[in-house]
């Protein structure tokens, strides 16, 4: 194999499950050129990891808007054209969507992705040239590492690996995170917010936890990514002895802040699973949804609480902090 392009170009959350397949791949192929196509906001995710070669962004999210503006028209081509750019051995498509698969089409090469029984969208297998029966029962992870492993016809032996972890060599994350709105000394990062309502934890009982985590010897760092998120953020770091609610930041500057934490605390947001990716302490708490298929993934760093309708209690969130501390 000599070049090999993955499509997966969204949620967060899902980017980051898909970073092991490029430690796989790299790891069975160490000369192959491994690019990736992914959403424009969500570009820096696979630019962290050291075998991705180029990162080609797409913005369909931002083309739906207005898909026949010459904008929408001129950056359409403009992707198709950096697809098509070179010949690539395998094209795979481990998002198994009919959006991404006409995404995958347009790049040259063997198409490959999720056979329909295995796909989210069964129809997407209709654009690859080989498909492939994953199981569907299994954590996102596998199944995109075990979709990488059949494609290319290699033994999945290896362990996993994410590839961005803070202690790797080269590391972009081997600085102390600094910045002038965190004060100085140990710190943990609070992750509050979510695009859903229903996946959000009581505010009493981050405060409660935060009381727990200053009694430690830990400053409180909030980040939120809309204004209401940050506002959310502002009035719980307000509450909290020791804390502080980031400024706007993007995904590029805040993956060294979850690096240099000693915690992460998260709801089922893409941030939580970045901070497990990097190898960092995380307890991610689901109130909205399951965590058996798409939960933070990382081996005993990474726990998660609760489920659909069931939060975890404040008591149960202290004691698995005071475990990973």
């Amino acid at each position: 194999m000599r070049s090999i392009l993955l499509v997966k170009t969204s949620s967060l959350g899902d980017v980051v499950h898909n970073l092991p397949v490029a430690s796989d791949i790299r790891a069975r192929f160490p000369q192959a050129c491994i690019d990736w196509v992914v959403e424009e906001g969500f570009a820096d995710i696979p630019r962290l990891h050291p075998a991705i070669g180029r990162v080609i962004p797409v913005a369909v999210r931002r083309w739906r808007r207005a898909p026949f503006s010459a904008v929408t028209w001129r950056e359409w081509r403009g992707f198709r054209q950096a697809a098509r750019a070179g010949q690539y051995d395998l094209v795979l498509d481990t998002q198994g969507l009919i959006k991404s698969a006409l995404l995958a089409r347009q790049a040259r090469g063997k198409h490959a992705g999720y056979a329909a029984g295995s796909a989210r969208e069964p129809l997407a297998a209709r654009f690859y040239d080989a498909v492939y029966a994953i199981p569907t029962a299994l954590h996102a992870v596998e199944r995109n590492r075990q979709l990488a492993a059949a494609a290319l016809g290699y033994a999945l032996d290896m362990p996993l690996d994410y590839g961005i972890a803070a202690a790797a060599p080269a590391s972009p994350f081997t600085a102390p995170f600094t910045a002038p709105w965190l004060p100085a000394g140990p710190y943990c990062v609070l992750l509050t917010a979510s695009s859903r309502a229903d996946k959000l934890w009581p505010e009493a009982d981050w405060l409660a936890l935060a009381a727990d985590l200053n009694a430690r010897g830990l400053t409180c760092a909030l980040p939120g990514g809309s204004a209401e998120e940050r506002a959310r953020a502002a009035r719980l770091a307000d509450g909290m002895a020791r804390a502080a609610a980031a400024p706007p930041m993007r995904i590029a500057d805040l993956a060294p802040l979850l690096a240099g934490a000693q915690l992460v605390v998260g709801v089922d947001t893409g941030l939580s699973h970045l901070a497990a990716a990097l190898g960092r302490p995380t307890v991610c708490l689901f109130a909205g949804s399951h965590p058996e298929l798409t939960g933070v993934y990382a081996g005993g760093t990474a726990i998660n609480l609760g489920g659909a309708g069931a939060p975890p209690t404040a008591a149960q969130v202290i004691a698995a902090a005071a475990e990973r501390l």
